[in-house]
């Protein structure tokens, strides 16, 4: 597998939770990083934390604009790593959706990362790597989420066209399932535990567990429009 030493990674999402959990990865494994989040003080103080000349810059992916700023204030950089979503949700019975929410819901996770991809091309290496983030609802549907499911699905289909369209760039994505962030963990034990409790492996996962699935993608060359599922076995039960 390739190195990172001497590469630059570029994390959107990068102030909190994975994405903070793989720029801090990158950075152990000799990368420089620049992560990059819509909330100033969280990036800076993200940038500040993980030392070795990281750098942090606001950005917008619900902007095009401010998506564009982002990636000429990066300049060029050989991977970069997805994780931006946020934490609208789109349950609810399907009698009762509201259509208008879960679209601007999907601004973030789904549109942000395209708006990404798009600038993202004009500065990346040629070898390098794009990996979105998904989830194991794409998989594993649950009652009261048909819309969720589809959110999921979406990311997982663009990395695969991306795969193609941006090709000898290497494009994937990580479907995570239930990783214990600092949003996940306000959740509470006992509903943590109703969604691990049947899991192959009965537990949340760790950031740093799932900083791997990325880090993998980063270095392993020959791999391209795949999907890697770090959800504790969620898919197989």
């Amino acid at each position: 597998m390739a190195k990172l030493d001497g590469t630059k990674v570029v994390v959107i999402g990068g102030a909190s939770g994975v994405g903070f959990a793989v720029a801090a990865a990158a950075v152990e494994a000799g990368a420089e990083v620049v992560v990059g989040s819509s909330q100033t003080p969280r990036i800076e103080a993200a940038a500040k934390k993980l030392g070795q000349g990281a750098k942090g810059h606001t950005v917008d992916v619900k902007d095009e604009t401010s998506v564009a700023a982002f990636f000429e204030a990066a300049g060029a950089f050989d991977h970069l790593v997805f994780t931006a979503g946020d934490w609208g949700h789109m349950f609810g019975p399907t009698r009762d959706l509201d259509v208008e929410a879960s679209k601007a819901r999907m601004e973030v996770r789904f549109w942000g990362a395209a708006r990404a991809a798009k600038y993202a091309i004009r500065q990346i290496a040629k070898d390098g790597s794009i990996t979105l983030t998904g989830g194991m609802l794409a998989h594993r549907p649950m009652l009261g989420a048909p819309l969720t499911t589809a959110s999921a699905q979406t990311t997982e289909g663009l990395a695969m066209g991306l795969a193609r369209d941006l090709a000898p760039i290497r494009v994937n994505a990580v479907c995570l399932g239930l990783i214990m962030s600092e949003q996940v963990q306000t959740m509470g034990e006992a509903m943590v535990k109703g969604f691990t409790a049947n899991l192959p492996l009965p537990r949340g996962g760790t950031v740093e567990e799932a900083a791997e699935a990325y880090l993998f993608l980063m270095r392993a060359t020959y791999v391209t429009g795949q999907v890697v599922r770090v959800d504790g076995g969620g898919s197989l039960v």
